[in-house]
């Protein structure tokens, strides 16, 4: 925090106005209550700093919250806090070990029917939109490379296009088959370990029903009541395999993942990228033209895949949207002066 009173009081202010955001979308009351605790803590610092500002005569100018928190909340309220927890974090937003799923909190909340034992491990699928911010991000760096280089090699904006459209193709293709074979790979492991669960459920559910019961008390219910819970869940061979599942394996066998969705993101994202310098080959326009049009497109583009960076890194906007196209405009001119080298050697 800064020397700043100004600018210290801006952000107090924003965080208090994140926190309510973050609040009224948050779908668990208890973490509900405790952001809008946070945004009135939030406030009451604020206070303090308005006080500093006075006592030095400083005027404060009206509350707007910057573009950044305005983004954030409208993410939050259509992705979910609990999946935006890395740009939460960037923006200094507390309290988000509430959504830490694995480690053993020091009290146990008490469940009041069998459905709400475990349900804790549900973890939604977080990371998407970062994933998504990077796959983007490589199908637009290695397609522009890519075509870069074949048309500092070639004047042809055919021979250009026919490049970039397999190279969209060959990268998209890849990064698909690359993710589906890593998510396959992930839900048969973890459909092993659940059946393993089953089975040993089938065999001996007694000694199943006093690990469940153990796990419990450990998390700070009293044996009784654990002994009860896990008589109870085993009574019904799927609750009991479900709760297992979350508790000795931590998973959720209704979110293992899907091979073919994820295949399909990966595919999508960085075809989205990729296709960005080549749009001016796909309106034919003359080679020369379409290799500066592709540039500038492809530099708004990664400026702007800088800006949304940002939001995971907590860093200037400004900042991350240079470095993008720097990178990017690195990239390109090296692969172009090789195929102008290459291009001249051969002819």
């Amino acid at each position: 925090m800064s020397d700043n009173p100004i600018a210290n009081w801006h952000e107090e202010k924003q965080s208090a106005w994140l926190y309510r955001r973050i609040a009224a979308v948050e779908p668990d009351a208890a973490r509900s209550r405790l952001f809008r605790d946070l945004a009135d803590a939030a406030d009451d610092q604020a206070q303090e700093w308005e006080r500093r500002a006075a006592d030095n005569g400083t005027p404060l100018p009206a509350f707007y919250p910057g573009a950044r928190a305005r983004i954030t909340a409208w993410l939050a309220g259509r992705l979910g806090p609990h999946n935006l927890r890395p740009v939460l974090a960037a923006m200094k937003i507390r309290g988000l070990s509430v959504y830490d799923y694995h480690r053993p909190p020091s009290k146990h909340p008490m469940p009041t029917d069998v459905e709400q034992i475990g349900r804790r491990h549900r973890v939604h699928g977080g990371g998407q939109l970062r994933a998504a911010v990077f796959g983007v991000n490589d199908g637009l760096v290695s397609n522009l490379s890519l075509i870069m280089g074949v048309a500092g090699a070639s004047v042809d904006a055919r021979v250009v296009l026919t490049t970039g459209v397999a190279g969209l193709l060959a990268g998209a293709m890849s990064m698909a088959a690359g993710e589906y074979v890593s998510m396959r790979s992930q839900r048969e492991m973890f459909e092993y370990q659940i059946g393993l669960e089953r089975e040993e459920l089938a065999a001996y559910p007694r000694e199943e029903a006093e690990e469940l019961a153990l796990i419990y008390q450990a998390r700070g219910m009293d044996a009784d009541t654990a002994r009860d819970a896990a008589d109870t869940l085993i009574r019904s061979p799927q609750q009991a395999l479900d709760a297992l599942a979350r508790e000795e394996l931590g998973l959720n066998p209704d979110e293992l993942g899907s091979p073919w969705g994820a295949a399909g993101f990966s595919f999508v994202s960085f075809a989205a990228g990729a296709i960005v310098p080549l749009l001016p080959f796909l309106a034919h326009l003359p080679a020369p033209q379409s290799v500066a049009t592709a540039a500038a497109l492809s530099a708004a583009a990664l400026a702007g895949v800088g800006a949304l960076i940002s939001l995971f890194t907590g860093r200037s906007a400004w900042w991350s949207a240079a470095r993008m196209v720097l990178i990017g405009a690195g990239a390109a001119a090296v692969t172009y002066g090789i195929g102008h080298a290459m291009g001249v050697s051969l002819s």
